[in-house]
């Protein structure tokens, strides 16, 4: 009779174990598709078809959703997927007034976000945001850097009047102040403006010994090419929110010489064989340029394919433990995120922690600059 009994336990035990593992896990994405911010939007998007649709035995569903470059729908895109849809996770967006607005929704309900923009929130916030792309302290510090080393004593900024441009300015103050060069002018536009004469006027009347355009993708392009128009000849910066294809197409022979620092994955051929990313970001663009031909690279399509990279990881700890759907395996995820060691990717190397939930490695990003219409890789 105990050995019935024993075993009818051990069968009831193993039965549970099977269950927890066998069920889908739900991915909910949010990019901007449509909107001014569609051309990054639609180049993050990219990784999701390359990314597989299974994890061990259990089955991975990625929900797609379109926030139109707007913070109150991707909020609504949000509620919908964990109200609905049952996500164990959210991925994206690629906008960061849209990451920081998910993130309150994230940290109410308890599931994850895993965010593609560079978002920063408060302490009581962190627990459940993390972030994929590094902090724009990193990569505007790696321009900063560039300017001093070419003489630099001044900089102006120029940049868009939402929350990335207000964390660009915020990122040039400190780390130009750091290296002993003085802000001179700070000029604001939105992102669908028509027009920036005014605000390149004031910056060629200030005699900046360089320009920091704060802004993303192709509204980038005006300020250059206006400062240009207005005589402004010294070397001009950009976030590395610009490093798509449409940027390039749009600004053409204007923006000839733009520097930005970057992921490495867009010049990844260029890279010397020391770099750390350098064989990882091959290897994805492989993967990429296989289903959307020659010249379909971005650091945006990195990013989320790091993010998979990294969430993968997360899963499968969390698999060992609880059962997707659950509020515990949701937990088991986000405690797989914030334990990230040294995984390395396309766009950066990441190791984070219970006060980091980035963990970019400085040392992934590479200076580049528009030559010829192409990026090349500087230093």
């Amino acid at each position: 009779m105990n050995f019935i009994k024993k075993f009818a336990v051990v069968a009831v035990s193993a039965a549970l174990l099977a269950n927890v593992s066998h069920a889908d896990i739900n991915v909910g994405v949010i990019f901007s598709l449509t909107g001014p911010a569609a051309s990054l939007g639609n180049e993050t998007r990219k990784s999701i078809d390359l990314m597989p649709t299974t994890l061990g035995k259990e089955k991975v569903n990625f929900m797609v959703m379109d926030d139109a470059t707007d913070p109150t729908n991707a909020v609504k895109n949000a509620r919908k997927l964990i109200g609905e849809n049952n996500v164990d996770v959210l991925f994206g967006p690629n906008l960061t007034s849209g990451g920081v607005a998910i993130a309150d929704v994230a940290n109410e309900k308890k599931v994850p976000l895993l965010s593609q923009a560079p978002i920063e929130v408060a302490p009581e916030k962190l627990k459940w945001t993390f972030r994929v792309e590094p902090l724009a302290e990193i990569m505007v510090g790696r321009c900063v850097a560039d300017m001093k080393a070419k003489g630099a004593k001044t900089v102006a900024f120029i940049g868009f009047s939402d929350p990335w441009g207000e964390l660009l300015l915020k990122a040039l103050n400190k780390t130009a102040e750091a290296a002993g060069i003085k802000v001179v002018a700070v000029e604001r536009f939105g992102r669908t403006d028509n027009s920036v004469t005014a605000q390149a006027l004031k910056i060629v009347t200030a005699r900046p010994d360089a320009v920091f355009v704060g802004g993303a993708g192709t509204p980038a392009v005006m300020p250059h090419s206006t400062l240009r128009d207005r005589g402004y000849t010294g070397p001009v910066y950009h976030s590395h929110a610009v490093a798509n294809k449409d940027f390039l197409r749009v600004g053409g022979k204007a923006i000839e010489g733009a520097r930005l620092a970057v992921a490495p994955v867009l010049v990844a051929e260029q890279l010397p064989d020391t770099h750390p990313n350098k064989k990882s970001a091959l290897a994805f663009l492989a993967l990429l340029e296989k289903k959307y031909g020659p010249d379909s690279r971005s650091t945006f399509a990195g990013a989320s394919w790091d993010g998979w990279v990294i969430l993968e990881h997360a899963l499968t700890g969390a698999l060992k433990t609880a059962k997707p759907g659950t509020d515990e395996f949701r937990e088991a995820v986000r405690n797989g995120l914030e334990n990230t060691k040294k995984v390395v990717g396309a766009n950066g190397t990441y190791t984070t922690s219970a006060t980091d939930h980035g963990g970019y490695d400085p040392a992934s990003a590479v200076l580049i600059e528009v030559s010829n219409g192409k990026w090349k890789y500087v230093n």
